[in-house]
């Protein structure tokens, strides 16, 4: 997962507002497993579209599909290792 500033610096980047308020709520440590609860996502981005408006209620979602996608390509890289040490296993014994 991105850290905070790296979501922030996107964040700058694609909308000019860094939406620091919005990244560092979800990203707060004592609530970020229950922040990133992607079956509140309807319920969360409408709070942060009213109290921050439609484009931060984006950059929640965005946030998240950020999260997901690092994670997924941590998954990958690692199942993708586990395949190559097992490869050189196998491919020492035979």
């Amino acid at each position: 997962m991105p850290k905070t500033d790296i979501h922030i610096k996107k964040s700058l980047e694609t909308t000019g507002n860094p939406y620091k308020e919005v990244h560092e709520w979800i990203d707060h440590p004592d609530h970020k497993d229950e922040r990133h609860d992607i079956t509140r996502v309807l319920e969360v981005a409408g709070m942060f579209e009213e109290k921050y408006g439609k484009e931060a209620a984006q950059e929640y979602v965005q946030h998240l599909a950020d999260d997901l996608n690092g994670k997924l390509n941590h998954l990958v890289e690692d199942v993708q290792a586990m395949a190559e040490k097992i490869q050189t296993y196998f491919g020492a014994k035979k």
